[in-house]
């Protein structure tokens, strides 16, 4: 492979054979994903190196990409975690001081393919229209009946298990040893941001990898666990779901976000079920329906809770979101146990939430 220099050709071509051409962003290849579209307007770099995102093709619709370069430290994981990157304007230059290389270097060194100049408005017209579907990019395979074939051998994210391919491989301590609390973390994909969060808070942590036992993490002695965010479908991660199961038969307290919201409630018996789009960005409206106030939140989910599935009886809906209705929080009844689907530690973006946290760590002083 060679490296572009942005003038490079690229093309676009969806499941439904809709394709769009532009000019190659990062390094030439060939990149396959599922489709999927992130309102917000800044925060680009958190976004590429979120775990969640694992296995999709990111389209940006804000106008402008690269503009700040990338720094260091604004990260979510150790890698870009993003299959391929879709966007309108591409700048090949950043104006920040402080930024440690433009984005088309950090997406070289990273391996990312992508595309830009393309009407980014008209595709996310589509698949909001169409619906959540594969893609592929490419910018070194000019032949599109090659480029279908390929494209055609991609799986569906539905039925999907990706967790284990972002977990940590071994387990880890974060924080300072002499914290107040020591909380479990079950990485099914954690962020950076959510073990900063817990270390604010007085937390010492270890980091396990997806499929650790509740016997092995119990071995540790923490007073809570945690269950993260991650990619893919939570209905194919019954190794998750039976930890979650024995973490509350022993009646033990715990804290779950996004990808860990699904899994508690599959461990209750409920169901999950694949968005037609799903919600990413940083401008969600949700509702808590305990104080009956509504915050905005930032989220990156493709399955949500299905409300009407069996087990219903097992949970109490703590929040909704506004748009469509969604479970976005839970509580199980008679167990010290609850999860949110969205984000509550974004950086950047609402901070709304951040009082989750705390109402976690007031649950392990109790």
């Amino acid at each position: 492979m060679t490296l572009t220099a942005l003038i490079n050709p690229a093309v676009l071509i969806l499941e439904d054979g809709t394709k769009f051409t532009g000019k190659a962003i990062g390094k030439i290849g060939t990149t396959t994903g599922e489709i999927c579209f992130n309102t917000g307007m800044t925060g680009y770099q958190e976004v590429f190196t979120d775990p969640s995102y694992f296995g999709q093709m990111l389209l940006a619709t804000n106008d402008h990409i690269g503009n700040y370069g990338v720094k260091n430290d604004e990260i979510e994981s150790d890698s870009i975690k993003i299959s391929g990157l879709i966007c309108k304007n591409y700048a090949s230059y950043h104006s920040r001081a402080q930024a440690n290389s433009s984005l088309n270097d950090y997406f070289i060194q990273g391996n990312l393919v992508g595309i830009s100049d393309v009407d980014t408005r008209q595709i996310v017209k589509h698949i909001r229209s169409k619906g959540a579907m594969n893609c592929i990019i490419s910018s070194e395979i000019t032949d599109e009946a090659e480029l279908k074939r390929l494209l055609s051998l991609v799986p569906s994210m539905e039925g999907l298990e990706l967790s284990s391919k972002v977990t940590t491989s071994n387990s880890y301590f974060y924080g300072n040893p002499d914290a107040t609390y020591r909380v479990a973390v079950l990485d099914l994909g954690v962020k950076k941001n959510i073990l900063r969060c817990f270390e604010e808070r007085d937390v010492y942590m270890q980091v396990f990898p997806g499929d650790t036992s509740f016997e092995t993490m119990m071995a540790w002695n923490p007073d809570g666990f945690f269950i993260s965010n991650g990619p893919g479908d939570p209905g194919a991660m019954d190794y998750a779901v039976k930890t979650v199961q024995e973490i509350l038969a022993a009646d033990k307290k715990m804290f779950g976000i996004c990808l860990g919201n699904q899994i508690m409630a599959e461990a209750v018996g409920m169901k999950t079920f694949k968005m037609h789009n799903g919600h990413r960005g940083l401008n969600h409206p949700v509702k808590n329906l305990i104080t009956g106030r509504s915050e905005i939140t930032s989220q990156n989910h493709g399955f949500a809770v299905n409300a009407d599935s069996p087990g219903r009886e097992n949970i109490e809906i703590t929040h909704i979101n506004l748009n469509d209705n969604t479970i976005e929080g839970i509580r199980i009844k008679g167990k010290q146990a609850f999860a949110v689907q969205f984000h509550p530690e974004s950086s950047p973006g609402p901070h709304d939430s951040r009082y989750l946290f705390d109402d976690f760590v007031k649950m392990l002083s109790a």
